[in-house]
């Protein structure tokens, strides 16, 4: 299904190092010693060709200009190459940074890749030199890996060092995140990614590669519609490999990487990524931890002491870190210090925090914590003490650490919430909720903000709730709410601006806790952005309301008059067509199939769509699924016979009870379960592979499998990742009590064509 890759490592200080078919485990060098590490990936090959990506960890002091060499044993030439300029003369090879990633820090990396030309066989180089010094190590003998899968043909063109920038937020340089299933017993569907920053009017032609034959384009005119495809000609009895080829201005460009479809593959809409066995599984995060384009997986594992994994896209381990004794007391409101994802708490997130190209994985930690790399933690004076450490994404090294602020230390250790925003509209900042309980009442809550440079990590602002009446709720939202490109910070009750400074608050409106609440554009006739929440157990017997997501004004409220109101479920999306922008629906009481619906509203008249309010689904997650605008819904709510996961669609036209609306998966049926096995929530709803549509992560009952449930409906539907959107790529950092993300712009019927992001691409 992915292509196999070669891996060398030659690390400063005679570190050993061992290579193997699954994956790279790196003894650490002594701290004195001066040098370098060496990443060189063989990332795909063909016959007498073929593609590597080289990334270079410099272990010594700061440089500012580099240069790498290596020889090649086998005859091997460099034909093209980006993001370095690159020569050879003999067997001898040159690689120099370009004008913009020069610089690399202790500890720091720098990347670039090229495509060269080999006979008879294609061995890893033996050494490197860097500036000089020669990166030494130990190294395992290894061969060229055999093309399992069929050939990638080189590209027609060079990729470009640095992609057109539409903005100065950096975001992911993402791949075509290219994606085939079965869709019938004939037929394969298949779909990829328009990127954010894709000029208008590009266009794409697919390939197949049938049995590793020769790639064979599909399509007879180019593709300028919906980025998915469906292949109705191939033999499905044997192995079929698809990559697309972007087209702009008549002229093929760089094919993308393939995705192969097994022979003889099950009919399911699924991509199963294999794990190390485990204990039950919570969350899955994802990001490009290897720079190669693609999304790769962080997992936590809610053993005792609790776990966290990393693995490559095609399911490689990479390596595991241990949470340490103070992690055993997973109470959901008052843990250990190192305790991470219980309750409506998480304590990790994943990005690319330095924006060099590949995401690093960030965790709130304590004492007795074992990095990936196999070193243990106990920079802090006792077990209570806190810490937040940013690890390589590819080892599970702290790359950097940093204390958390002892300001409510007295009340004990801090559950957190983590997330990512571009604060000042250019670089990412990892964001920290904390809180923990005075006595057996109320709540410390505590904000900061961080930057991460590299190999430093450093507080930006901190922000103390104190005896402020600022309400919060089960989730975070990081968010543009006044289209100025820099994300403000909010919860259920109040906002703060970028800076941490506080920029209202809707206690004055009634407003207290509550489970879910959502910020987008939900009605598009209205300028800016709306926020709709809901109240849990409100004594004054508010269930929802509908506000301007800038100010804070306050547009509609729902009430009730029963004693004990609490709408326990809350929801807001698109799913009739007859009525304008969003509709917004909730649950009054406990939350299973004897609850009271309290209606569906159209929120932009607060009028309600249908006049059974029993009639309404149940108010989870949201799926954009099928193809058409509307979303479809991720439910598991309790029926009158079952509990099973499944995607349901509201039909306008014949409403049901809300276990009754109509199935369009039922996840059993591929032997996937909810996280932890018996949840209500899966571990991730994302766009992570193919086109603009979310897949839904679940693991197998064993745990041993992500099975990725990604659409198999065709579209005309043209958009671009919602990845590449910021609120909405914000919103797969955060986890909390999951709860669906949204775009900064009204997807659903009768949308117009959304504008480019404001973005530029992380450098690679």
């Amino acid at each position: 299904m992915f292509s196999h890759r070669q891996r060398v490592a030659l690390v400063a200080g005679g570190a050993a190092v061992a290579v193997t078919g699954t994956g790279m485990v790196t003894a650490a060098a002594a701290s004195a010693a001066a040098g370098c590490q060496v990443e060189y990936a063989i990332a795909s090959q063909w016959q007498g060709g073929f593609g590597a990506n080289v990334t270079i960890t410099n272990l010594g002091d700061p440089v500012n200009g580099w240069t790498l060499r290596w020889s090649y044993g086998a005859g091997q030439t460099v034909s093209q190459a980006w993001n370095a300029a690159v020569t050879q003369s003999g067997s001898q090879v040159t690689a120099t940074n370009l004008g913009y990633n020069g610089a690399i820090s202790t500890n720091g990396t720098a990347s670039f890749g090229f495509n060269g030309l080999w006979t008879g066989s294609n061995p890893v180089p033996g050494a490197f030199t860097l500036n000089g010094t020669t990166c030494t190590g130990t190294v395992a003998p290894t061969t060229a890996p055999a093309t399992s899968n069929p050939p990638t043909p080189p590209p027609t063109t060079p990729p470009t060092t640095q992609p057109p920038a539409s903005g100065s937020r950096a975001m992911e340089n993402l791949g075509r995140g290219v994606v085939a299933v079965r869709a019938s017993s004939s037929s394969v569907l298949v779909s990829w990614r328009l990127l954010g920053l894709d000029p208008d009017g590009i266009g794409f032609n697919v390939y197949r590669s049938a049995a590793g034959g020769t790639y064979v384009k599909l399509n007879s005119s180019v593709l300028t519609g919906g980025t998915n495809y469906q292949d109705t000609t191939a033999n499905l009895a044997q192995a079929n490999s698809y990559h697309v080829r972007p087209v702009v201005d008549g002229v093929e460009q760089a094919a993308s990487a393939a995705f192969t479809l097994s022979a003889n593959h099950a009919t399911e809409p699924v991509v199963r990524v294999p794990l190390r066995a485990g204990g039950a599984i919570k969350f899955v995060w994802v990001g490009d931890l290897d720079g190669d384009g693609e999304y790769d997986y962080v997992l936590d594992r809610q053993t005792s002491p609790q776990t966290l994994e990393a693995y490559r896209s095609n399911g490689q381990f990479l390596w595991s870190m241990n949470m340490g004794p103070n992690s055993t007391n997973q109470n959901n409101i008052e843990g250990g210090s190192s305790t991470i994802d219980v309750g409506h708490n998480d304590g990790v997130t994943v990005y690319d925090l330095d924006s060099d190209g590949r995401a690093e994985v960030a965790v709130r930690i304590a004492n007795g914590v074992v990095f990936g790399n196999g070193a243990t933690y106990n920079g802090l004076s006792g077990n209570t003490r806190q810490a937040i450490a940013i690890l390589d994404g590819m080892t599970g090294a702290p790359r950097a650490t940093a204390a958390v602020p002892t300001d409510y230390l007295s009340d004990g250790p801090m559950y957190a919430r983590f997330g990512v925003g571009h604060l000042d509209g250019t670089t990412p900042s990892l964001v920290a909720y904390m809180k923990n309980r005075i006595g057996s009442g109320s709540f410390n809550l505590m904000y900061t903000a961080w930057r991460f440079a590299g190999s430093s990590l450093t507080m930006q602002w901190k922000f103390l709730r104190g005896n402020q009446n600022l309400p919060d709720g089960h989730n975070t939202r990081i968010i543009d709410v006044d289209g100025d490109g820099k994300d403000e910070v909010g919860e259920i009750g109040f906002l703060l601006n970028g800076n941490g400074a506080l920029r209202y608050s809707l206690a004055p409106h009634g407003i207290v806790h509550g489970d879910r609440w959502f910020i987008t554009d939900i009605d598009p006739a209205r300028p800016g952005l709306e926020g709709y929440g809901i109240q849990q157990d409100h004594p004054s017997g508010l269930l929802d309301y509908y506000y301007d997501a800038d100010t804070g004004r306050m547009i509609w409220q729902h009430r009730t008059n029963a004693p004990g109101a609490d709408a326990g479920r809350g929801m807001v999306a698109d799913i009739d067509p007859r009525h304008a922008g969003m509709e917004t629906w909730s649950f009054n009481g406990e939350v299973n199939y004897t609850s009271t619906p309290n209606g569906l509203y159209n929120a932009a008249t607060n009028r309600l769509v249908e006049p059974n309010t029993r009639k309404q689904p149940w108010p989870h997650m949201g799926v954009w699924w099928d193809g058409d605008l509307l979303r479809e819904l991720f439910s598991n709510e309790p029926t009158p016979d079952n509990r099973d996961a499944r995607i349901v669609k509201w039909d306008p036209a014949n409403p049901s009870d809300p276990w009754a609306v109509p199935r369009q998966v039922t996840f059993s049926q591929y032997g996937a379960v909810t996280a932890l096995g018996n949840s209500v929530y899966p571990t991730l709803i994302a766009d992570i592979l193919g086109d603009w549509r979310e897949e839904v992560v679940l693991p197998s009952p064993e745990f041993d499998e992500l099975v990725i449930f990604t659409t198999d409906r065709a579209t005309s539907t043209r958009l671009y990742t919602l990845a590449h959107n910021p609120a909405y790529r914000n919103s797969m950092t955060l986890k909390g009590y999951l709860q669906s993300g949204n775009v900064d712009y009204f997807l659903g019927h009768g949308m117009s064509q959304p504008p480019r992001p404001a973005i530029t691409y992380a450098r690679k």
